[in-house]
């Protein structure tokens, strides 16, 4: 029996009617699990936990006479938890008392929470500013959530649990892309650790900042193969910049430390597992949280002298220049329109980065590449120089090496990447835009380009109406979608997209004005759409409309997502275009002279899927119903799709 004093009673039955005479069930009092009996007459309470392999003795049956465990078959007396021969391998028992019908479980008062090894990490990772987190509660990462948890009881932490963790990881790699601040994707040992890995390298190689933390099995049974048992470190060797399991004489606030500033200084993903034992094991007394104070040096790093001068040079002599864009210069856009506006030169985007400058700007010329707009192509062939901020030159956006380059990257490894560049900038983006501005101020002899890109803008919109016209029986057309959101969707949204037709249709026919698009550029994961829009809404929802756009294959990868939607009132509104087919999966077939196999799909009605979780769900079919339906999924407070029966072959 365990001790008397201080005894705390919980009511654990309301009724004692309800567990009929040789039942037992599995009840909780306070945080201690009971094995509640009823025996020979007589209601006791003992530890759920057998002493041998811990199982819940309240799901095991009386089979004569005796309590048995459900998990090994072990038996003990209902009543005093002894088992048969004398054996010390007994179950604590616990005070009961019966008022009034109902059962109340005596417990000894609980002593103050002792601080963890989880504690002392999570609290370090709060103190770094990491204060949102996706993930999944499991068996083996039990400890690191109760850390977690005590954070969020005080407001530190903002924690998301999703029905995947792959949506997890999309959701870290959405709030960062977003923000450039790093999030949280959790998940226990095994399968959720490694349904962790995609979303993980859509971060890393689109450079942004992720924590990845997983639970892993006791130390003691690491290698012999046991249960949910995979070595995460190995696993996770190459998309982690910084990866390593936490041990009971780690270094354990200096561990979480720099696997924050690996991530903030590398743009790169961390990745920590922590063995269940190391979990829960109490702190050394003298261990205290790091903080970031001093542990980060400034980022303002100006590039080479000689560099410098050359790019001075090459810009001084260009009378047709053009600005491209990348995702990287998304926090440095008001000093690049402003330099923009000193050369009257055009500004154009990488795909990824859509909308950094709207496209009815005076010098916005839309995105450059497969993605993209004429306008943008047509500025580049026609320019004598480009100057390019924060894009890596993938074949997706055909930058072409045949103009004279100048190349602006934080990252030396980035720049010169694919081929040679004519002036590599190493610094960063602000810094070097305030030292070219200095060597070049009111120097320039560059055209005014102005009056052409507004030509170039008339004669796309012309081709963009006469596009609208298509029509056809099987369903919408893509440019109809896109240019509904041009009218309905807010000046200051976020729109997360996915990939496919429907992402190539919006790069070409949606016209942002002040929205942040997110997408995943490099490894253009289908499905990133839905959870990178509960990473934004995590990290700006409250202060932006947050969206998103997929076509029926994205939305099917994490569909059940939009039960997390509900459950935290995440207002963000997804638009679906719904074709029944993996239409850039069959257009590939058909490039390739193949025929076009496995690629159609069977779908439910999305928007009744979504009102079946408790969202708003429209479906459209008819071209005068989609902007009134698309301003009725705007004006919902709450979360809403917008599903639009689209023909496939009109994108």
């Amino acid at each position: 029996m365990a001790s008397q004093k201080n005894v705390t009673w919980h009511k654990v039955l309301s009724n004692k009617n309800k567990l009929p005479e040789g039942r037992v069930q599995t009840v909780t009092a306070g945080h201690q699990g009971i094995c509640l009996t009823h025996f020979e007459g007589k209601f006791s309470a003992l530890d759920n936990r057998c002493p041998h392999q811990g199982g819940p003795l309240g799901e095991g049956s009386i089979e004569n006479g005796m309590l048995r465990c459900p998990w090994h078959g072990w038996d003990f007396h209902p009543c005093t938890g002894l088992p048969p021969g004398g054996y010390d391998d007994g179950i604590t028992t616990f005070e009961v008392k019966e008022e009034n019908d109902a059962i109340y479980v005596g417990i000894p008062e609980e002593s103050e929470h002792e601080e963890t090894i989880s504690d002392l990490m999570i609290q370090t990772m709060i103190n770094w500013g990491v204060d949102t987190a996706f993930g999944m509660v499991g068996h083996s990462n039990l400890g690191v959530a109760d850390a977690m948890r005590r954070q969020e009881i005080q407001g530190e932490l903002k924690y998301f649990g999703v029905r995947h963790e792959g949506a997890a990881a999309f959701a870290a790699s959405g709030y960062a892309k977003l923000t450039g601040k790093p999030a949280v994707c959790f998940g226990i040992a095994g399968p959720g650790a490694t349904n962790m890995y995609t979303g993980m390298w859509d971060a890393k190689v689109d450079r942004a900042p992720l924590i990845a933390i997983s639970g892993q099995v006791n130390t003691q049974v690491v290698g012999t193969g046991a249960f949910q048992e995979v070595d995460l470190v190995k696993a996770f060797n190459t998309v982690a910049e910084f990866n390593h399991a936490v041990h009971l004489n780690s270094n354990h606030s200096e561990l979480m430390s720099l696997a924050i500033k690996h991530a903030l200084i590398k743009r790169d993903v961390s990745h920590l597992t922590f063995p269940d034992e190391v979990a829960f094991t109490k702190k050394r007394k003298n261990a205290k949280p790091q903080t970031p104070e001093n542990r980060i040096t400034p980022f303002n790093i100006s590039p080479p002298k000689e560099m410098i001068e050359k790019a001075t040079s090459m810009i001084l002599s260009s009378k047709r220049p053009v600005i491209i864009v990348g995702h990287g210069a998304r926090f440095n856009m008001d000093s690049i329109i402003t330099y923009a506006k000193k050369l009257n030169c055009p500004v154009i985007t990488t795909f990824k980065g859509k909308g950094l400058i709207a496209d009815d700007h005076e010098l916005g010329c839309g995105v450059l590449g497969r993605s993209g707009t004429p306008i943008a192509s047509w500025f580049m062939n026609e320019s004598d120089l480009l100057i390019v901020f924060g894009a890596s030159f993938s074949n997706h956006t055909g930058i072409t090496p045949k103009k004279p380059l100048i190349q602006v990257d934080f990252d030396p490894m980035a720049l010169s990447k694919f081929h040679k560049v004519d002036a590599a900038l190493w610094g960063e983006i602000s810094e070097t835009l305030e030292v070219l501005k200095q060597k070049t101020y009111d120097k320039t002899n560059t055209m005014d380009q102005r009056t052409e890109i507004e030509e170039r803008w008339k004669l796309w919109k012309e081709e963009k109406l006469s596009r609208l016209k298509d029509s056809s029986s099987k369903g919408l057309s893509s440019i109809a979608v896109f240019n509904a959101m041009n009218k309905v969707t807010p000046d200051n949204a976020v729109i997360a997209v996915d990939v496919g037709n429907n992402t190539y249709s919006f790069g070409r026919y949606f016209e942002p004005k002040n929205q942040s698009i997110l997408m995943s550029g490099y490894l253009g994961s289908i499905g990133f759409a839905l959870p990178a829009a509960m990473g934004a809404w995590a990290a700006q929802g409250h202060e932006r409309p947050i969206w998103s756009v997929s076509g029926d294959g994205g939305l099917g990868q994490y569909l059940a997502e939009i039960t997390t939607l509900v459950k935290y009132n995440m207002n963000i509104k997804h638009i679906v275009l719904n074709n029944s087919e993996l239409g850039k999966i069959s257009k590939e077939q058909r490039a390739a002279e193949l025929d076009v196999w496995q690629t159609s799909l069977k779908n439910p009605s999305f928007a009744q899927f979504a009102k079946n979780c408790g969202a708003l769900g429209i479906r459209v079919e008819n071209p005068d119903d989609l902007i009134p339906a698309m301003e009725k999924v705007r004006d919902h407070n709450g979360p809403a799709l917008l599903e639009v029966v689209t023909d496939v072959g009109l994108i």
